[in-house]
């Protein structure tokens, strides 16, 4: 039996994992999450302000600018991660407005109703408190805008599945709480937001490499919750 990985709160292991972080789906489950993101996602973005909140090294924002969006601002409590994300933007930058902010789901650094889309994909599970991270998100999206958010489905937590990786030899996670859909459902039934679709996509056994050392209950059940929500207008 392999060690369990050391576990770090956000902040931490995202500074170790960010020199090695790419701007793309880098494994099954995010490849899987992305397909249903981008299938949520309107097909062009032109003239619109969009917004990512816990933005990493920029994947999302580079699939925003390849759509035409006219704004996109990128926030993240990492600043290695935005570092990444700023040599990953470098060549759009001159086709859009980019801002790169430093700053957590938890208070977000960005006026209200600053934007028409608002992305989060697989951050909120690393807040505890849900509705006060989609209090947050809905601030900032403009009436009847829309919220992109995502997280790893809670199926895999009761399986045990750890958001894991390696430094320097040695392997990590990230602390990370379990959401369920009815703490979605509630969070957003008080505050108000519209659940207008939610996908759960399952693992493209395409995307698994042929020696990879994996959970094959992975193959037989949802790795993601994906949720298009509605600010009230």
């Amino acid at each position: 039996m392999r060690p369990r990985p050391s576990m770090l709160m956000p902040a931490e292991a995202y500074a170790l994992w960010a020199s090695s972080y790419p701007a793309r789906a880098h494994n099954p489950v995010m490849r899987a999450e992305e397909r249903a993101m981008l299938a949520l996602m309107p097909d062009t973005l032109h003239g619109a302000a969009v917004l990512d909140v816990g933005c990493g090294s920029g994947r999302y924002m580079l699939h925003a600018l390849r759509r035409g969006a006219a704004r996109v601002i990128g926030v993240d409590l990492s600043a290695p991660m935005l570092a990444r994300a700023d040599a990953e933007l470098a060549a759009l930058q001159a086709a859009a407005d980019v801002d790169l902010i430093q700053g957590s789901l938890a208070a977000l650094p960005v006026p209200d109703a600053r934007a028409n889309l608002t992305l989060c994909g697989l951050v909120v599970g690393h807040i505890d408190d849900l509705q006060r991270a989609l209090a947050e998100l809905c601030r900032v999206t403009r009436p009847g805008g829309t919220l992109l958010c995502s997280d790893v489905h809670p199926i895999g937590h009761a399986l045990g599945w750890l958001r894991d990786f390696k430094s320097d030899g040695r392997h990590y996670a990230v602390q990370h709480t379990q959401h369920l859909y009815s703490h979605w459902h509630a969070a957003c039934a008080a505050l108000g937001l519209r659940i207008e679709q939610v996908l759960e996509p399952m693992l493209d056994p395409a995307d698994i490499p042929a020696d990879a050392r994996f959970d094959r209950a992975a193959l037989e059940v949802p790795v993601a919750l994906v949720f298009r929500l509605r600010r009230p207008v």
